[in-house]
């Protein structure tokens, strides 16, 4: 049976990702701190559909002081997804913690994953914020990193420190740069979780600028699809795919598309431009497609229309 960790396993992809691996009957060690980013009840939620299972277990803690060597002993894969996320939250006093839950815990990590013998893989959460204003759209992986925010900082340093740790020490590595991934379960602070609540609390929306920026938005189970195929792929090993969702949409587009899902007008508040928010996103996927056999699957539409669903549900308990 092959033996999975995940990190961040109550978020909002770790949740996912361990639902997705138990049921292709894997055994999975979850791995969550329950920080108060965001409310921990959500997190508790998100894993009580498998908190039970026979194949699952879950460790409480900080990744930084846990038992690496020991937790890393008979495993086959680690799907590194816990991180500090958000781009705007990172400036100021709050970026000790970027620093501490992005790169020291991802360094931790490496340092018992280059002596862990059975390990086939340790697939790395990135993000197209390691881009920035990227110069070219459709962004391909060879462009130059450019971050606009202390959060993308951090991430691109702990996914150098994992090409680091596989050109040093052979960690069998791979990035995995997500671009705005949405669906149920998504955080609260997140735009379309933000947006519809809003709706069902009968208040306009904030829009940052002018609302033209564009953003390649990429549904929950096309972002697994390729951390499952990132696993299942040799080829993969010592490289970086972009995780997109096919195409780029402006966000008054989207709010239009909302509009139409939640069958109402939608009131909006536009407010000053957000400081590290890059103005427009696009994945260029192809590298993806041809190694990893990526496909997005998942239309905004339909993908908008389920994570409505999820919200409606959600607020309603």
């Amino acid at each position: 049976m092959v033996t999975s960790i995940v990190t961040g396993a109550a978020g909002f992809i770790g949740s996912h990702l361990v639902e997705a691996l138990l049921d292709r009957g894997e055994r999975v060690i979850g791995v969550d701190e329950f920080n108060n980013y965001y409310d921990p009840a959500l997190k508790w939620k998100n894993v009580a559909n498998f908190t039970h299972h026979p194949n699952f277990k879950l460790i409480e803690g900080d990744i930084q002081f846990l038992d690496w060597q020991s937790l890393l002993m008979g495993v086959d894969v680690v799907y590194h997804q816990a991180a500090q996320a958000g781009v705007r939250a990172s400036w100021g006093k709050g970026f000790r913690f970027y620093t501490e839950r992005n790169i020291s815990s991802t360094q931790v990590m490496l340092e018992a994953a280059k002596d862990a013998k059975d390990l086939k893989r340790f697939i790395y959460a990135s993000t197209s914020s390691v881009y920035g204003n990227a110069e070219m759209l459709p962004t391909a992986e060879t462009i130059c990193p450019q971050p606009v925010s202390p959060y993308g900082i951090t991430k691109l340093a702990a996914e150098r420190l994992c090409g680091l740790y596989h050109q040093n020490f052979g960690v069998p590595y791979c990035a995995l740069r997500y671009f705005t991934v949405y669906g149920p379960r998504q955080r609260p602070d997140m735009g379309f979780h933000k947006f519809f609540k809003a709706v069902l609390d009968d208040q306009p929306i904030a829009i940052y600028g002018d609302g033209q920026q564009t953003r390649d938005f990429t549904f929950v189970s096309d972002a697994i699809a390729a951390n499952l195929a990132a696993e299942a792929t040799p080829e993969a090993v010592g490289e970086v795919f972009n995780i997109g969702g096919g195409s780029r949409v402006v966000l008054t587009e989207v709010i239009d598309t909302m509009e139409q899902i939640v069958g109402r007008p939608i009131r909006r508040n536009h407010i000053e431009k957000a400081m590290g928010d890059a103005r427009h996103t696009a994945a260029d996927v192809s590298k993806a497609q041809k190694i990893l056999g990526y496909q997005p699957h998942v239309s905004l539409v339909e993908g908008l229309a389920r994570e409505w669903e999820w919200v409606q549900g959600l607020y309603e308990e």
